[in-house]
């Protein structure tokens, strides 16, 4: 079982309450495990949902955030623990050393980037972390079905394809997590052995 789960995650809410739900059955169900929330440090959106409910139910939450983004006043303040770094790309990669797991809840370009990015690094083997999408009211729908494509055409491996878990409900969603065991595969399709 991991002991911290990076969440990546909206810096809005979204049009349905679902999603704010969602994040907030997310902080909440953490803290009850014991597992330590780690996330973009933010106040706003799905975010500081996520964040005040794991915090409210007594669980310890790290936040991530660049400097420039503390100086747009969106940092979270009641943050068990706050690391300022420069850069988008200094974020990620503490983020990426602090988990045991990445999680994905419905976000825009700066969620995608940050789930795509460490799926890539499973892929090449640089971490064997499970990475997992939590499929609120179908929102990653298309996303899995682009995997699927992906795989249909070539561009995947069945194993990489795999590499993503999902579902709808956070409890079984962890509990596949915590029991899943990253597999070591080779990324390149087709390449010839010399």
């Amino acid at each position: 079982m991991f002991q911290r789960l990076c969440v990546f995650c909206g810096s809005s809410s979204g049009s349905s309450p679902a999603y704010a739900h969602a994040a907030h059955a997310v902080g909440q169900l953490l803290a009850h495990r014991g597992i330590e929330l780690v996330y973009g440090g933010g106040n706003v959106g799905l975010m500081g949902i996520m964040a005040d409910a794991c915090l409210q139910h007594g669980g310890r939450v790290i936040g991530v955030i660049p400097q420039g983004l503390v100086d747009r006043e969106v940092a979270h303040a009641g943050l068990t623990e706050l690391r300022i770094v420069a850069t988008m790309h200094e974020r990620k990669a503490l983020m990426a050393d602090l988990a045991g797991a990445f999680l994905a809840l419905p976000g825009g370009y700066g969620t995608w980037d940050e789930f795509c990015e460490i799926l890539t690094w499973a892929q090449l083997g640089i971490h064997r972390k499970p990475c997992a999408i939590l499929n609120v009211n179908g929102y990653y729908d298309s996303l899995l079905q682009m995997a699927d494509h992906a795989l249909q055409e070539g561009f995947l491996h069945a194993a990489n394809r795999n590499l993503i878990l999902s579902g709808s409900d956070p409890a079984d969603l962890l509990d596949r997590m915590a029991a899943y065991d990253v597999p070591v595969t080779d990324k390149w399709i087709g390449r010839s052995t010399r």
